[in-house]
């Protein structure tokens, strides 16, 4: 519970425990910016490569320093794009559902992540609508958050209730800017045992609610009473395309009021700056793929 110092500042003293993870990521060995299908791309865009590679290997670091394992799959020449490791899939009690991507430009990426997928022994089941994996598909608690609008569509929803047997809640994107689901929402701590009802199991999420629908806001309210919400600034900094541990958050460091939101809530805030991959409309959990067992 917060308590206060002397003086009268907030202090909170809960104790939020990390849990170890398991993540993919991709090298930006051929990262750049060559067509647009997001408001944040500009194809004359002028990317600092070997900036982009620093900043990378950063969150790379960051993530091993914090305990966390992380597997790497062989960059691809012409697929500027497969950096953005979460669109490829996601995987769910160790089986993976994998991706069609909405543009024509990103299909390739497929192809290469399901050649990994199945080396590492996974039996990834291919998609027959439109989906972009952890894009769009959040599991949180006993389900999975569905984002829909722009990339993936309510038929992939379907698909992946069929090939999960979980719930799926699909969730209405309307700000192009925020195209995913993971540009506008993620969990800070997964809780077991939620279910559709309203239990969301002790999970806790932060996101920008302009990004969705009235009805879809309504549903993320009734959900989650506690959550953490996002400004439009701190949403267009890519605050909310965070990857969280439990306890530690890893988190762009231009999104000031939501950290300090987070430090409040007694999370711990780790600073990973990915802002030339902003420029290709991505950040922190786009490069991250969660291989959850």
């Amino acid at each position: 519970m917060p308590t206060t110092q002397p003086g009268g500042a907030l202090l909170n003293t809960v104790h939020r425990t990390p849990r170890a993870r398991r993540y993919l990521l991709c090298r930006p060995t051929h990262f750049a910016v060559e067509y647009a299908i997001n408001p944040w791309m500009r194809e004359d865009a002028d990317v600092d490569t070997a900036l982009a590679l620093t900043q990378w290997e950063d969150l790379v670091r960051a993530y091993r320093d914090h305990g966390h394992t992380v597997e790497t799959v062989q960059p691809a020449p012409g697929l500027p794009d497969m950096v953005f490791a979460a669109n490829c899939a996601v995987v769910v009690g160790g089986h993976a559902f994998g991706s069609l991507f909405h543009a024509p430009q990103r299909r390739p990426e497929s192809r290469e992540y399901e050649i990994w997928f199945k080396a590492a022994g996974y039996d990834l089941y291919r998609p027959e609508s439109p989906c972009e994996g952890e894009g769009d598909l959040v599991p949180v608690g006993g389900y999975l958050l569905a984002g829909t609008g722009f990339r993936t569509t309510r038929e992939a929803h379907a698909e992946v209730q069929e090939h999960f047997g979980l719930p799926v809640i699909s969730l209405q994107l309307t700000d192009p800017y925020f195209y995913h689901l993971d540009t506008a929402l993620f969990v800070l701590d997964d809780g077991l045992g939620g279910d559709a009802a309203g239990d969301s199991g002790g999970t806790t999420v932060a996101y920008y609610p302009e990004a969705f629908s009235p009805g879809s806001r309504e549903v993320l309210r009734r959900l989650f009473p506690d959550a953490v919400l996002a400004t439009r600034d701190d949403a267009l900094a890519f605050g909310l395309n965070s990857v969280s541990d439990g306890r530690h958050v890893f988190i762009a460091p231009q999104a000031t009021q939501l950290i300090d939101q987070l430090i409040a809530r007694g999370y711990v805030p780790v600073p990973v700056d990915l802002s030339e991959f902003h420029k290709a409309g991505g950040g922190i959990k786009c490069c991250t793929q969660e291989l959850r067992p």
